[in-house]
């Protein structure tokens, strides 16, 4: 293809909303992702609906629970590229604690918690920490894209 050609058009589909920053504005997050994605097309049940909702689960629950600051909500940003199939799960918050990617390690087998992004990481072909407009950060990951390992 020569660059006088017409380029086939890029779709890509985003949808954000804001949350409650509690557990039911996390369960409200992970249930309106999957029926977000079934509207594009990507249906209940399917390996990449139920690795977007995990995503959507660990990271709505690490805002909640590390990112909350008083009277503040979190927010999910979903894109999704139909060409590429990859889908990208942001959720960012106000609290300035940032995890470290490198840090990500197996917790302690007896620990309450704590393995949420080790989760993240094992199912997301990549993931990250970025910042954002105003207090606080983005966590994002991505999944779906055609000969990529992770995801479920």
């Amino acid at each position: 293809m020569t660059a006088l050609q017409a380029q086939p058009p890029l779709t890509v589909r985003v949808f954000a909303q804001r949350f409650s920053a509690t557990r039911r504005g996390a369960s409200l997050a992970r249930r309106l992702a999957v029926w977000k994605l079934d509207t594009w097309e990507i249906p209940y049940g399917t390996r990449l609906s139920d690795t977007v909702a995990l995503l959507v689960a660990e990271l709505a629950a690490n805002a909640v629970l590390h990112g909350r600051a008083p009277g503040r909500d979190f927010e999910l940003r979903l894109s999704y590229a139909d060409e590429s199939g990859v889908v990208r799960v942001e959720v960012s918050d106000t609290h300035e604690t940032r995890p470290d990617p490198s840090a990500v390690s197996s917790s302690d087998a007896d620990a309450d918690g704590g393995r949420g992004l080790l989760i993240v990481e094992s199912i997301a072909a990549r993931w990250g920490v970025s910042d954002r407009v105003g207090p606080g950060k983005t966590v994002w990951a991505e999944t779906g894209a055609v000969g990529v390992t992770g995801g479920l």
